[in-house]
């Protein structure tokens, strides 16, 4: 599937809705035009032609009228008006060779008529003093003339009338045709712009309001509400990364729940949790336990303020020397009370232990009385009343490694630097002890 961000799927949509727009503006520009060239024809040619066929009928029969008197009255006249007549219907025959489409017009035809037509008015007028037949025979002639040119003229008027009639009929058509395909096209573009609108809430409002719901829910401890966006975009992502985040949210909250008050150190469950990826990933482990010999003894002569004194130097010597001796990704926790854990790598164990043993004798004894320093130890009494002596703090820490033997479970870690750390507190001294068993081999090996 390809992947659009939310800028991409915008600007389709817009474009889209562009290209639209574009296509109804074309059509409408489009039949605009054919309408004004329709407009044009009409008011250029169909309404000129057919007012001059016109005012060429009224000619003619003036033309007829004059011709008639001109024969009987011989009167110049007359005459004179005649040839006013036809030279105005020449004239017009003239502004009708200037209209559009001329070629359709018989200019040709009408030219010729309208000379012979004149031509036997001039010869019916030259000859009308020898016989009455001559003259009969003259008149019949020009008659069938003029009746010829006059037919023609209403032809040329009658055609323009209908070319007229068609044309306002196409005008109608187009009109109506454009209406229709732009309210179509109209209807469209709301449509799309409706399915986008709809396809933008799906893909942006939906996604956000998801978010937004999980962000409350996360807000009210809820970290299991994780917002479900498919979209391959940058909400997408969001989610994703939402997701991500709530997950890791739900760890610091597990950690923060589970860690000491006073050290704020992760507890047992966070202790558990990174042995069991350590022990999933098949990494190099080294687990260390550590604990305080003659705490509660210190406690008992001093308090529980002053021993939460040596608890925070404690965790502040841990950290030093996992700073200074070991990598990043080591742990540190406190299981509680004098009990302290940390996890690191077999390669690194050494110079950390080794620098918490060390600081830890240096530093202990500024947390004693002058007097208790000088003597070495604490006095105190038994249960039953009877004085007994408790040696100056030290501090065990006992080493379990997957370096000599497959180690299964945080339990089984557990287990065996419990039996560590108890050997290790038989001795007098701050000391670090490591398990070094190896795996028995099968039987038969």
């Amino acid at each position: 599937m390809i992947r659009l961000s939310i800028g991409k799927k915008l600007l389709l949509g817009f474009l889209s809705y562009g290209v639209l727009t574009i296509l109804i503006a074309l059509f409408t520009l489009s039949s605009l035009n054919q309408l004004t060239d329709i407009n044009t024809g009409i008011t250029r040619r169909d309404i000129p032609l057919t007012e001059i066929a016109d005012r060429m009928a009224e000619s003619l029969l003036a033309q007829e009228l004059y011709a008639s008197r001109a024969m009987i009255l011989k009167s110049s006249d007359v005459l004179s008006l005649f040839e006013k007549r036809s030279e105005e219907f020449k004239q017009l025959i003239e502004q009708m060779s200037v209209l559009p489409e001329r070629e359709t017009i018989p200019l040709e035809k009408l030219t010729v008529l309208h000379e012979e037509y004149t031509q036997l008015f001039k010869n019916a007028l030259r000859d009308s003093g020898e016989s009455s037949s001559a003259t009969k025979r003259y008149d019949q002639q020009m008659k069938g003339k003029h009746e010829e040119i006059l037919r023609l003229v209403k032809e040329i008027s009658l055609t323009a009338r209908q070319e007229q009639i068609q044309k306002a009929r196409m005008i109608s058509e187009v009109g109506n045709r454009a209406f229709r395909v732009t309210a179509g096209l109209c209807i469209s573009g709301i449509l799309l712009g409706v399915l986008m609108a709809l396809i933008m809430t799906r893909n942006i409002a939906g996604p956000i309001s998801q978010l937004k719901l999980s962000t409350q829910e996360i807000s009210e401890g809820n970290f299991d509400h994780l917002p479900q966006v498919q979209s391959r975009d940058e909400l997408g992502d969001l989610a994703k990364s939402f997701q991500e985040m709530a997950i890791r949210l739900k760890q610091l909250e597990e950690m923060y729940l589970d860690a000491n008050p006073l050290t704020r150190l992760p507890g047992g469950v966070a202790i558990e949790q990174v042995l069991k990826t350590k022990l999933a990933e098949k990494a190099p482990l080294a687990f260390c336990l550590a604990d305080l010999r003659n705490f509660k003894a210190f406690n008992d002569r001093y308090g529980y303020a002053r021993g939460n004194e040596v608890i925070l130097a404690t965790t502040e010597m841990i950290r030093q020397a996992v700073k200074d001796h070991g990598k990043e990704g080591d742990f540190i926790g406190h299981i509680g009370g004098d009990d302290f854990v940390l996890v690191t790598s077999p390669a690194e164990y050494e110079k950390i232990c080794s620098a918490i043993v060390e600081t830890f004798d240096r530093q202990i004894l500024k947390f004693y009385d002058p007097e208790d320093q000088q003597r070495g130890h604490i006095q105190g009494k038994t249960r039953r009343g009877e004085p007994v002596s408790f040696p100056i703090m030290t501090i065990a820490i006992a080493v379990v490694t997957n370096q000599q033997r497959e180690l299964k479970s945080h339990i089984q870690i557990g287990e065996i630097a419990a039996e560590m750390k108890n050997f290790a507190k038989k001795f007098s001294k701050s000391i670090f002890v490591v398990d070094k068993r190896r795996d028995r081999p099968p039987e038969g090996a």
